[in-house]
């Protein structure tokens, strides 16, 4: 009803102004901001406004809601309340919604009320990306518990790009500011408090939760009796509640201390700050409170800060790391320390919270303020993570951090974070370069270390480079430092134990941590660090049979890592999906995704990561029982008769080289590989190893021989954890059996292998399975010869039954663990070769073959 809320008038709510006279007309005109007219007093413009509401219920209910009355003047509460005393005898009705019980109309004054309290976190959240789609969500929760989720606070925030954006590299507000006219719904009554109730109010709002927000204590800490007393002021005027019994302080409303600290001036806040910082007991809280209270540079300030943001990374938030660098930065007086500073915040937003554009921004400004010599090793490995993600290639990221690390004035001191850092990038960068050349560098510089490495990074030096290769003793080690929690909650020592615990096979003992970066990666906290934690589930969940919770994962990763810009990074999931629909005979599928993979990786030179597209087309072509192109693949990831140094994939596609160079009559080679294979301490360092490595011996053995080793890779320690590989292990061994007229046993490895298969969904290795079974004399089953008949895979005719019973999409993916999406593509492709257009005519289509919906597995 008021000229500043026009925004929200009469073109929002559509009414006709027609049926009034002109004088009704230009007050309803005026009060809703259209253009000017006469203007007479509220009365006016309430009867005005009650002869078009009337006319609007004449045809529908209508409900007129006054948002927040205690903000309106008081000539619109009276016309509030004459509308609520008339309009009940037409089809309308009034009500006010108020944030607040401390004010306004009430029921009493003749206006309905109803008191609207902060929505649930998940509710605000949603409200607040609607209004905001561009703020990212670990902005928004800072935001959300800056307004206490009140609606009115989320939905009027400034628009500007400090707000909005919320960029980590910039000091979060004291306060969240808001719009003006809701500061002022509080900020009024603020102001007219005598000055020391609101200094008191001050000391409270700043304590900040964890440090006395609302304690008493603190406020006697600081001002003696006198500052409770001045208290009594703002509990008249309904802006606190004191407890004195439970020395407690309750704001009223979320708002008010929004308003207390936004109607304060810089000094005023500054020698709040002050005095806080000398009743802190955590470091912390003291660290940011001298350093808000600071005017000017000051190196000791900036040096407590820092240490801060040490002890932040430690506890997992990567986030408020970076903002207390950033800020310790702005408080350094020597440019080489702001220089260094900024360069560490800029690594921490590359590598783990996720802001590329705000890495880039420190970046430039770390070079800004530098005085001439070698940047710092932070500056450099952020610069090469940057560089990738956009259009620079390995070789310029390689350089870069190796120059820096050789010519840096470090000492090679092993407990030099910066230094470690920067090591365990190197090392993830030769990784996805895949040259030989570019590890012995890297190696001698990690054994300078002194007084010895720190075990997490040798462990990742042992490891991941080679595993075929690792030393003995290297998982038992890494065993244990995963047991003992090691690894803490530092996003960087995460990333490197459980990229390790990757390549060795032990994730298993350690999905909590990469869960942990996962939700930190969710939440907007560490998105670079959550892009790690989803690779490392993703590709434990294939060797483990996690198959749809690895796709899941996939997606979710792949679209994160391009929504926040990491163009590079995505490869990671585009491998995995391309891995998994290789499995599953999904040919267009794997090679769409295969191809963008070697596109994505050789535009910038990371040959090592492109040959990872070759171990999906060799699983496809294995499928499809295309041994010849599946050999070739696999050279491509190793060559055959040895374990590529520096591929860490090269153990995982060993049994599969073994086997393709046999079936395209090369067993010279294969043999020559299964004594790569028999060298390496691989199988010592990896159960599944061990086990690969038993079925490739066993598959250029004798007879005898063969028998003995197939035997004891089926029955190896933990064979079962990796069902995949141990079902392929099993169809080797099955097939091995049929051909020395062992039919019996043959048909019960194939009949397991099978069950394994089908329930992954590994369609092409289902059909290769039944075949050998058929091929072992055992009858094929009425599902088998309809499947048969109709050119259904395993998995197709285990959807058709379902859906032939009745069983919706979702039903379906939830008793196959597969989506919706993938049940509705499934049944896209049933229907024509069962030659039918809809779902009701499955049942006849399937008995009609032979099949009925109780015989549901091959």
């Amino acid at each position: 009803m008021e000229t500043r809320t026009h925004d929200a008038g009469g073109t929002q709510v559509g009414m006709s102004l027609s049926g009034l006279d002109e004088e009704q007309r230009d007050a309803v005109s005026a009060a809703l901001g259209l253009p000017p007219g006469h203007v007479v007093d509220g009365t006016v413009v309430a009867r005005a406004h009650l002869l078009v509401l009337r006319h609007e219920a004449a045809d529908h209910p209508l409900l007129l809601t006054a948002d927040d009355p205690s903000a309106m003047h008081r000539q619109t509460t009276t016309a509030l309340e004459m509308l609520a005393h008339e309009l009940p005898r037409s089809r309308a009705r009034t009500a006010a919604a108020s944030g607040t019980d401390t004010d306004g109309p009430s029921p009493s004054a003749g206006l309905p009320g109803l008191l609207v309290r902060p929505g649930n976190e998940e509710a605000a959240d949603r409200l607040l990306h609607h209004a905001f789609p561009a703020m990212p969500l670990g902005k928004r929760r800072q935001v959300l518990a800056g307004t206490g989720r009140t609606p009115l606070a989320l939905l009027h925030l400034p628009d500007a790009p400090a707000v909005i954006r919320f960029p980590p590299v910039e000091a979060i507000p004291e306060v969240v500011p808001l719009f003006e006219g809701v500061e002022a719904l509080f900020g009024m009554r603020v102001g007219r408090l005598p000055a020391r109730t609101r200094a008191a109010l001050l000391l409270l709002a700043l304590a900040g939760e964890g440090e006395g927000d609302g304690d008493l204590h603190v406020l006697r800490a600081a001002g003696g009796d006198a500052a409770r007393a001045a208290l009594d002021a703002a509990e008249t005027a309904k802006l606190v509640e004191v407890d004195d019994e439970a020395h407690r302080v309750l704001f009223r409303h979320p708002l008010v201390r929004s308003a207390v600290v936004g109607s304060s001036t810089r000094a005023e806040r500054r020698r709040a700050h002050r005095a806080l910082a000398g009743l802190a007991g955590d470091p912390d809280r003291r660290a940011w409170h001298r350093a808000q209270a600071c005017a000017t540079p000051d190196e000791t300030a900036a040096a407590l800060l820092e240490k801060t943001a040490r002890r932040t990374i430690r506890r997992g938030d990567a986030t408020a790391a970076v903002t207390a660098l950033v800020r310790a930065a702005d408080l350094s007086p020597h440019p080489a320390d702001q220089s260094r500073r900024l360069a560490e915040a800029a690594y921490l937003g590359a590598c783990v919270t996720g802001e590329l554009e705000n890495a880039s921004n420190l970046l430039r400004r770390a070079r800004t303020v530098a005085t001439g010599g070698r940047g710092s090793l932070h500056a450099a490995a952020a610069t090469a993570l940057v560089l990738l993600e956009g259009d620079g290639d390995v070789e310029t990221a390689y350089r870069l951090v190796m120059d820096a690390i050789e010519g840096g004035s470090h000492g090679y001191d092993a407990t030099d974070s910066e230094l470690i850092d920067a090591l365990s990038t190197l090392l993830t960068i030769c990784g996805w370069a895949g040259r030989a050349e570019y590890w012995p560098p890297l190696f001698r510089a990690i054994d300078r270390l002194v007084p010895e490495p720190p075990e997490e990074l040798l462990l990742m030096r042992e490891g991941v480079p080679d595993p075929a290769r690792a030393r003995e003793g290297t998982r038992r080690r890494l065993a244990a430092l995963v047991r003992n929690g090691a690894a803490g909650a530092h996003p960087g020592s995460l990333v490197r134990v459980n990229t390790t615990a990757v390549f060795l096979d032990l994730l298993a003992d350690s999905r909590a941590d990469a869960w942990q970066l996962v939700e930190s990666g969710r939440a907007g906290n560490a998105v670079a660090g959550g892009l790690t934690g989803f690779t490392h589930l993703c590709l434990d969940d294939f060797v483990t049979g996690r198959w749809e919770e690895g796709r899941r994962l996939a997606d979710e990763g792949l679209a994160l890592a391009r929504a926040h810009g990491y163009a590079f990074s995505g490869w990671y999931f585009l491998f995995h999906l391309a891995l998994l629909a290789a499995a599953r005979g999904d040919e267009a599928g794997w090679t769409t995704l295969a191809d963008e993979l070697t596109h994505v990786t050789t535009l910038r030179r990371a040959h090592g990561a492109a040959r990872l597209a070759h171990h999906a087309r060799a699983l496809g072509a294995l499928g499809q029982g295309d041994f010849e192109a599946a050999y070739h693949h696999l050279c491509e990831v190793s060559p055959a008769g040895t374990l590529a140094p520096y591929a860490p994939n090269a153990a995982w596609v060993a049994l599969d080289l073994v086997e393709s160079a046999l079936r395209t009559n090369r067993r010279a080679q294969a043999e020559a590989h299964v004594r790569a294979m028999t060298q390496a301490p691989s199988g010592g360092a990896s159960p599944r190893m061990a086990m690969l490595t038993l079925a490739a011996r066993a598959l250029v053995a004798p007879d005898a021989e063969a028998l003995v080793l197939f035997r004891a890779a089926v029955d190896s320690p933990d064979a079962r954890d990796w069902p995949f590989d141990h079902a392929r292990v099993r169809l080797l061994y099955g097939e091995r059996l049929r051909r020395l007229r062992m039919i019996a046993e043959s048909r019960h490895h194939l009949n397991a292998a099978t069950e394994t298969f089908v329930r992954l969904g590994a369609d092409p290795w289902a059909a290769r399975s039944a075949a050998e079974l058929r091929a072992a004399g055992q009858p094929r089953s009425g599902a088998a010869d309809a499947a048969a008949s109709a050119g259904l895979t395993a998995q197709e005719m285990k959807i058709a039954f379902l859906a032939a019973e009745g069983l919706t999409n979702k039903q379906i993916g939830e008793r196959l663990f597969l989506s919706s999406r993938t049940v509705s593509s499934h049944l896209y492709r049933i229907f024509p070769k069962l030659g039918i257009r809809s779902r009701a005519a499955l049942r006849d289509a399937l008995s009609h073959r032979g099949a009925t919906t109780a015989d549901q597995t091959l």
